[in-house]
This record gives structure tokens, C-alpha cells and sequence, in this order.
């Protein structure tokens, strides 16, 4: 869906945590505060642990790869280190999502929110990393990861 991360293929780690911040009211992005209320730790390591076994497939709608933005994004990424979190091939670990072949509009407004400091995760590593960085480097970065 426009707007929305895939699950699939997830560190459960990482859909465990997003899950609890939804659950307790620290993170809002709606619907989902609404569908985590009430559910139990082990109803969310058991959604985590679901959607972490699906293998992720790139969206259907997603917008051709242009080998000039990709090679932008690949140079910023190395320069920007996202590998050392994220993994070398963006499948993500731990409490760090997979950002190989996710929705590439999702992926920029993210970047955006960090950087903005309209989002926040269980640290401010992303904000630190996003700080002063160009719509456009965003959009060379995010072009890049979703091509992943």
C-alpha cells in the first residue's frame, strides 16, 4: 500500500519494538496505535515472528530504477555509512528495519520525519544521521534502497 512499509522479512526484533512504542502510545502512526492497543507481548512477538518468516517482494507499483539516482544513492550510502546498521545489503538486524526494497516513497518520508525531527526511534542515531542532509540526497538515498 502507498505510504506503507512491507513487513515481510523484518527483523522480529524490530516489528517487536515498533509494535510496543505503537501499544504504549510513543510512536503514532495511524492506524496501527489503534490496532497494537491491547495486544499482549505474546500476541506481538507472534505477529513479529510471522511477518519476519515472509519473504519481502518489492511493491508492485514500484517506479523504474534510474541507474544516475541509484548511483547517487549507492555513494551516499557508503559516505553515510547506513550498511553499519542496516547491513551491507539493507536486510536490516536487531531493533534496525530492512530498508532493501521497500516502498520507495515510504523510505523518503521517513528519511524526511528523522531529519525533521517529526520522528524519532528508541534513540536519535537516524535524526543524527539525517541532520542537514538535501530533499534530494534523500531522494537519491531512498531511490537506491528500494532498488535493493
Amino acid at each position: 500500500m502507498p505510504g506503507v512499509p512491507s513487513l515481510a522479512g523484518m527483523p522480529p526484533e524490530f516489528i517487536t519494538l515498533q509494535m510496543i512504542l505503537f501499544r504504549e502510545g510513543l510512536r503514532d502512526a495511524p492506524p496501527m496505535p489503534q490496532f497494537a492497543a491491547g495486544l499482549t507481548d505474546a500476541d506481538i512477538e507472534a505477529l513479529a515472528g510471522h511477518y519476519a518468516a515472509m519473504p519481502p517482494e518489492p511493491p508492485e507499483d514500484r517506479v523504474p530504477r534510474n541507474e544516475a539516482l541509484a548511483a547517487r544513492g549507492e555513494a551516499l550510502a557508503a559516505r553515510m555509512h547506513c550498511g553499519s546498521c542496516h547491513l551491507p545489503d539493507f536486510s536490516g538486524r536487531a531493533q534496525m528495519p530492512r530498508i532493501a526494497g521497500q516502498r520507495e516513497e515510504y523510505l523518503a518520508e521517513a528519511l524526511r520525519a528523522y531529519r525533521d525531527g517529526r520522528r524519532v526511534g528508541t534513540d536519535t542515531q537516524m535524526n543524527a544521521a539525517m541532520y542537514g542532509v538535501s530533499d534530494g540526497d534523500i531522494d537519491a538515498l531512498a531511490h537506491y534502497a528500494a532498488h535493493r
